[in-house]
């Protein structure tokens, strides 16, 4: 004669101690997909550390996440044309004041800064294009930039064209002193800084940044939660051949300074010594 089974408390898929083992195998399968979620998807430029560590605790406790106030691709995604860069070409379009263009520094010789501006604007734009990225190309005082939201934004300038001593040679890259994405927007100077100077050979002029830079009107008109630069890619007077005739490696370092940041690369400041 044949016994059946056992049924009751007894039984292994019964047992307080099996649906304990159960309940946490089931707590564990889920982090891990969380986690591989995470960690194999695109991370957006811009999402600091502390974000991302942010939206993985919310994503573990099964919270929605508050979608982000200024514009990025959503998270997974690795295409690169859902990103859009701002290239203002310093000194580009009328002045408010006159209506008329402002060429900003100019040399003795009809070389003016907006030349120069133009020239390296045009060529970031299509590197950054070749490259997969949207680019939209503003004026100095573009009416788009009121609020302006983009993934990143980089104004072109240079410096003067008159003699200021040997000294007077090299790049300056600055963002607002008071900005609400500070992280985002020092994180992106760190990026220009290498990239540019990797790319051109000139040194990091630093300690010449002025209020003008720090405190661009830009910086003021466009969405605060938009990381912004400014960079003045070099001196108009010692500079004046590199900036007229390697315009390529100029904007190649532009190009890949934006890059470092959209692509989250590091940046080292101490590649020069």
């Amino acid at each position: 004669m044949s016994r059946k089974p056992r049924t009751g408390r007894h039984t292994i898929e019964g047992s307080p101690l099996a649906q304990s083992v159960m309940r946490h195998l089931a707590i564990t399968l889920a982090t891990a997909a969380v986690l591989a979620t995470v960690f194999t998807a695109w991370t957006p430029a811009g999402l600091s550390p502390s974000e991302l560590a942010g939206r993985l605790a919310v994503a573990l406790e099964g919270k929605p996440t508050e979608q982000p106030s200024f514009y990025l691709p959503s998270i997974g995604s690795s295409d690169p044309s859902d990103l859009t860069i701002g290239i203002v070409v310093g000194h580009s379009g009328p002045h408010p004041d006159t209506g008329y263009p402002d060429p900003g520094a100019q040399c003795s010789d009809g070389l003016t800064e907006l030349m120069i501006n133009q020239a390296v604007g045009d060529l970031v734009k299509s590197m950054l294009e070749a490259a997969g990225l949207k680019v939209d190309m503003l004026e100095e005082w573009d009416d788009r930039l009121t609020g302006y939201r983009a993934v990143a934004l980089v104004s072109i300038h240079a410096d003067s064209c008159d003699p200021a001593g040997e000294y007077a040679t090299g790049y300056k890259v600055a963002a607002a002193v008071e900005t609400k994405v500070q992280d985002k927007a020092q994180r992106l100077v760190a990026c220009m800084v290498d990239r540019y100077g990797r790319a051109t050979d000139l040194r990091f002029h630093q300690y010449s940044i002025t209020l003008d830079m720090t405190e661009y009107h830009t910086f003021r008109e466009i969405h605060p939660q938009t990381p912004a630069v400014i960079i003045e890619t070099g001196f108009m007077y010692l500079d004046r051949e590199f900036l007229t005739k390697h315009r390529d490696k100029v904007a190649r370092g532009i190009a890949d300074g934006i890059l470092c940041y959209v692509n989250n690369e590091p940046a080292d400041l101490d590649w020069e010594e």
